[in-house]
């Protein structure tokens, strides 16, 4: 069986709507929410960086259904960043990601500026092991420190009892989850299924940035994914995999970082034709990296 699993500080907060608040003040947000606490309420979180798309409202939705109250929290963390230049041009449309959280029914908006949430010269190392430099890891030193950097930070903030993360950054999610078991953090991860844009494309913040001539080359990614869950075997999976690899290679404008099959918890490469399995993929369109992934059963 194969699954697809698809205003800076102006105010403590601001009522945007009579079910939207948004917080820029940890020390307010902390208040509001254990007000809700004391009354029973379940806390959900989703953190972002912004630049909503339907992906993210997915896991708003996911959270709205398993708790009662749902964060949204939005926060370009600079220390996930190797490259200022990314760091730079990411995308950052608040009024319209406000917009967007007020019409998907979001409870909660945090939103703080780099000064709320880090002190001058903070320093942050947690020994993730070889996860940290696999794949992702290996083509992005040092984002993963940053990435477990910021959500101790939210998880520290917000205190949620369900954290909710999408299928597409996979790897994230597996060092966040290795991050939470080794703090011993009380809250349940759920990592929900992918969203694509009709033509298979997963959706991403990353799009916006492609031509409309990159975006039809970026297809090769999702239908590499999908080729091969329609022909897996999992005796076949290096046959597979590099077929798939010279079918990326050989699109135009197209540069292949990685595309590896893994075990679905060590991340490990697949060796012995594990009938369990995530396909991983990285490449750049244009000046555009783009990631994704399978997950095969």
């Amino acid at each position: 069986m194969v699954i697809f699993k698809q205003l800076h500080n102006f105010a403590a907060f601001l009522p945007i709507s009579s079910s939207l608040k948004i917080f820029t003040s940890k020390h307010s947000l902390g208040e509001h929410l254990a007000t809700l606490r004391n009354t029973a309420k379940t806390i959900g979180f989703v953190p972002t960086m912004g630049a909503l798309h339907q992906g993210h409202l997915s896991l708003l939705a996911i959270a709205q259904e398993q708790t009662d109250v749902v964060v949204c929290s939005i926060f370009v963390n600079p220390t996930q960043f190797n490259d200022p230049k990314d760091l730079e041009k990411y995308p950052r449309p608040i009024e319209s990601d406000i917009e967007k959280l007020k019409q998907a029914g979001c409870d909660i908006l945090f939103n703080p500026g780099v000064s709320e949430m880090y002190a001058a010269n903070e320093q942050w190392h947690l020994e993730l092991g070889e996860l940290e430099n696999l794949l992702e890891g290996k083509f992005r030193p040092g984002h993963y420190q940053g990435v477990t950097q910021v959500v101790y930070k939210l998880f520290d903030i917000v205190q949620p009892d369900v954290a909710f993360f999408g299928q597409k950054d996979y790897q994230q999610f597996m060092v966040i989850k290795k991050m939470v078991d080794m703090l011993k953090l009380p809250v349940r991860l759920v990592m929900c299924p992918i969203m694509r844009e009709p033509d298979g494309l997963a959706m991403s913040s990353r799009n916006i940035h492609l031509s409309p001539e990159e975006r039809k080359h970026a297809l090769v990614l999702s239908k590499a994914l999908h080729w091969l869950a329609a022909n897996f075997e999992p005796v076949k999976i290096s046959l597979l995999i590099k077929h798939c690899k010279e079918m990326i290679e050989n699109e135009p404008e197209v540069e292949l970082e990685y595309f590896e099959a893994v075990e679905p918890e060590t991340m490990h490469p697949v060796k012995n034709n594990s009938d369990d399995l995530v396909v991983l993929i990285a490449a750049r369109v244009g000046h555009t990296r783009l990631i994704d992934n399978i997950i095969l059963k």
